[in-house]
């Protein structure tokens, strides 16, 4: 048998091994869907109650990731929907619709009449028919305690123009799936991958689909060529020329009994249509080797188009998976995929210029270098994540990471006015390293909002919005701020157990929301008191020492001897004892 007859021998094993994994997670995942599903029905129910449409001014949204935050194409706003958000006992799942107007910089909650059910890790895409319409396929709801996952296989579309929500049903689609990515190709949705997980099994899928969506008739694609492996989170993207690019994603495989192994994938394909326009377009897959410097290999990334024919990667995570412990390293960088180069380039930013400084001085090299000096000097203000090696003293090394606010640092008397006003300008901010952030680009203008990162055991889910504008790359802007230190996280001990699933799944209730973060704030009052300069070193570990053993033994795992769990306790209060003074 020649070589050809042996890869396709090779294809079609892999195929019907994929067929039979598919079918096990079927029939295993069905029995917690059903259980689920009539969770979803419950809340479908109320959702059935709202007659009308209703749009009113609020806050910014709540915590969340792996929502959708899509731009509108025909106004200045930007449209979030769903996400989920984990407050260390329940996981909340959403279905609010929230718009968020670009040149007032305010938010207004929009409520429609029968929306899709809650869900995160869904796709969204905007196409500019009858005056914009957002559609969204897929995604997963989770049950309160996060153990039993429901995966949504249905395509929904809002009418931007009439505020209206329609489900399409197509048959012939996508199995239930999260993790996905769809893009809008011409008059096409093209669906790709995603994962489907019950609460033993799961599989990764590698496969296509498309919607047209003047038929509003699915099929499934059979590209020739070699195509990605199965995998969710990739970047997907679409070419002027209607063709489809794959980067990255992540699956992972079970290597043996309850051991799973991840892999960050880094390749990059192209789907490419032959014959367009003919009644069945040919599609075919081949492998694209980029020039440049890709990006560190991660999972978690966002991804949005840019100007200038070119893709934007931003975020994610890279996790070291160690035998009972996985460790993530966060970025809050950006990528440019350059589509008619096939390149690859960091985006680096410029610094901000001050208009005034050169008005005064009339000399842009004086300017820039002021400028440039007056920098160096302010200190980083907003969040700041701090990452610590501390050592115990039997060697023990011990990764740690602290978020905190820029430091105020001691602000030197200016010389003049006009140094006063430039040091103002010279302030740098930057979204924190994050992963499943959502983001959109309009006008040139990039915004992220959101998204998750963590700190050994815990999560921070965050809900500010930054700005950066494309064109310029000068400075990051916030748009909305969030001190993640106040975030509620409740810990497993502290469960109730006569806590409502229902209001647990649904996100909560207003009322709910703040007498938990008040029930907190009186814990956390108590189990970590501030710490005032002069505070000796020995009062203050005796006063949280409960806390960062605790915080210790999450990290060292619950194998690790009591004497060196206390050590590194120590150390690791100590180390954040004297960044707080």
């Amino acid at each position: 048998m020649g070589k050809k007859g042996k890869r396709e021998k090779k294809g079609k094993g892999a195929e019907k091994t994929a067929a039979k994994m598919e079918k096990k997670v079927s029939r295993r995942a069905k029995k917690e869907e059903e259980d689920l599903e009539a969770l979803i029905a419950e809340f479908q129910n109320l959702d059935a109650k709202k007659t009308q449409v209703i749009e009113t001014s609020c806050p910014p949204p709540s915590p969340r990731l792996n929502g959708s935050l899509s731009a509108h194409p025909e106004k200045d706003e930007l449209i979030l929907f769903g996400g989920e958000y984990f407050n260390g006992q329940k996981t909340h799942l959403y279905n609010e619709l929230y718009v968020y107007n670009i040149r007032k910089n305010t938010w207004s909650k929009l409520e429609i009449p029968n929306p899709p059910p809650r869900r995160c890790a869904h796709q969204a895409a905007v196409v500019p028919t009858a005056g914009g319409q957002l559609w969204v396929f897929g995604g997963e709801f989770a049950s309160p305690n996060g153990e039993q996952f429901y995966h949504y296989k249905d395509l929904w579309v809002l009418h931007l123009a009439t505020k209206t929500w329609e489900q399409i049903k197509a048959s012939g689609g996508p199995s239930g799936r999260s993790g996905h990515r769809m893009v809008a190709c011409k008059r096409q949705l093209i669906v790709f991958g995603g994962f489907h997980e019950s609460a033993r099994d799961y599989i990764y899928y590698n496969d296509v689909y498309a919607f047209n969506l003047d038929s509003f008739t699915w099929s499934k694609l059979a590209p020739s060529g070699i195509g990605p492996a199965p995998r969710s989170g990739c970047q997907m993207t679409t070419s002027p020329e209607g063709s489809i690019i794959i980067y990255g994603g992540y699956s992972k495989q079970r290597i043996k009994k309850d051991v799973d192994k991840g892999t960050l994938h880094t390749d990059m394909f192209l789907l490419k249509a032959e014959g367009a326009g003919k009644e069945e377009e040919k599609w075919t897959w081949s492998r694209l080797s980029p020039s440049g410097v890709k990006p560190p290999p991660r999972s978690g990334f966002s991804v949005v188009m840019a100007p200038s024919n070119r893709c934007l990667l931003f975020g994610g995570v890279h996790d070291e998976e160690e035998e009972e412990s996985i460790e993530g390293d966060f970025f809050n960088d950006i990528y440019f995929y350059d589509i008619g180069k096939n390149r690859w380039f960091p985006g680096q930013l410029k610094g901000p210029k001050s208009e005034k400084r050169k008005r005064r001085r009339g000399r842009q090299t004086e300017a820039e270098a002021a400028g440039e000096e007056e920098m160096e000097k302010e200190p980083p203000e907003g969040p700041v994540e701090i990452v610590k090696e501390v050592v115990a003293e039997d060697g023990t090394v011990m990764t740690i990471k602290q978020v905190i606010s820029g430091p105020a640092g001691e602000k030197e008397k200016p010389e003049s006015e006009e140094e006063e006003e430039d040091g103002a300008l010279g302030q740098h901010v930057e979204p924190c390293p994050r992963s499943n952030a959502m983001l959109a680009v309009k006008h040139g203008v990039l915004y992220v909002f959101g998204g998750m990162f963590e700190v050994g055991d815990r999560q921070f889910t965050l809900s500010d919005l930054h700005s950066i504008d494309l064109h310029k790359l000068e400075e990051w802007k916030v748009l909305v701020e969030m001190d993640p230190k106040t975030q509620e996280w409740l810990e497993e001990s502290e469960s109730d157990e006569d806590d409502d699933d229902l209001e647990g799944a649904e996100g909560g209730e207003d009322g709910e929301e703040s007498s938990e973060e008040e029930s907190e704030d009186e814990e956390g009052a108590e189990q970590h008191p501030s710490v005032q300069p002069g505070e000796e070193h020995p009062d203050f570990l005796a006063r949280t020492e409960q806390y960062w053993i605790q915080l210790a033994r999450s990290n060292m795992g619950p194998d690790a001897k009591e004497k060196k769990v206390v050590k590194v306790a120590h150390a690791m209060a100590k180390t954040f004892y004297e960044d707080s003074v």
